[in-house]
This record gives C-alpha cells, structure tokens and sequence, in this order.
C-alpha cells in the first residue's frame, strides 16, 4: 500500500504546483500566491508523521524551486518545506486534530516555510525579496494559506488516512 501512497502524495504535489503556479499565478496578492505545495505537506505531516511528511516536503519544495517562474537559488524551498514536513509532523496530535488546531498548524507552518525561505534568501545574498519587505510577505501569505485551509486539508488529510487507515491519525 506504501507505493499506491507514493505515487498519490505525487499526484497531490504535482496538481498543487500546476495550481499554484498557474491558477492563483495571475491571483496573485502583493505578488504572493498561496503555497499550495506546503499544505499538501502539513497534510500529509498531521496524518502520516514527520518521515513520510520530510521525503514529501522535500521533494515539493525541489519542484517548487525549479518550475517556472522561479527567479530564487534552486534548493530554498526544498528546505523550508523539508523542515516544515518535519516540524508539523512532530507536533502532531496523537488523536485526530480539531479544525482549530489545523488552521493554528497551518498559520505556524506558513510562518515558518516562508520564514526559512526568506532568510535563506538574505544568507545567500539572493535580492529578490529584501529584508524590509519581508514581514509584508510573511503576512500574506499566512493569510492565503489560512483562508485556503478549509478547502484543501480536510480532503488531503481524509484521502491519505484513507491509503493506510491502520497508521493515519
């Protein structure tokens, strides 16, 4: 069943990514679109644990960074959605989650990808998005992804605890 599993988390990244990067492209506020790529790894992380959430996270942010218009050191995303994945995962409830507590798990792992995405930025010296503007990012994209998490987590997370019900929370 692992490999049925697999290759749905893919699927799930890969519609998340031609989403995000094409629908909510021209929706985009401030210039921010919402990640649709990391509530696909929140998902999987508060129903499946950090491991599965880390492999899903990282391959998420490395196609992340590399679709197109991507205009950032390949690689950021792969880590903020890596440790992400791990993060969510950790913290995760042992019984199922309350809807509170997913939006409150969404809102802090917005803050933290975005957070490591940017200041991976600044460390490696990329101008894309400067120190000053970055809170201005932060909180957008906290509020995109808040708003789009009653759409998205509950039928991501009841389709991955479907795959494995004897492990998913």
């Amino acid at each position: 069943m692992s490999a049925v599993r697999g290759v749905v988390a893919a699927v799930a990244v890969a519609l998340a990514l031609v989403l995000q990067v094409s629908v909510f492209g021209p929706l985009a506020w401030e210039g921010v679109v919402p990640n649709l790529c990391l509530l696909v790894v929140v998902a999987g992380a508060l129903t499946r644990g950090p491991q599965f959430a880390m492999v899903l996270g990282f391959g998420a942010g490395l196609l992340l960074d590399l679709a197109p218009p991507a205009d950032h050191v390949a690689g950021r995303w792969a880590l903020a959605l890596l440790l992400v994945g791990y993060l969510v995962g950790r913290v995760r409830p042992e019984s199922r989650p309350t809807a509170t507590t997913v939006v409150a798990t969404v809102a802090g792992a917005s803050f933290v990808g975005t957070s490591v995405f940017a200041l991976s930025g600044v460390l490696l010296s990329d101008p894309v998005v400067g120190v000053g503007e970055t809170l201005s990012v932060l909180a957008v994209s906290l509020v995109w992804d808040v708003l789009l998490t009653p759409f998205v987590l509950p039928p991501l997370m009841a389709l991955f605890r479907r795959l494995e019900p004897a492990h998913a929370l």
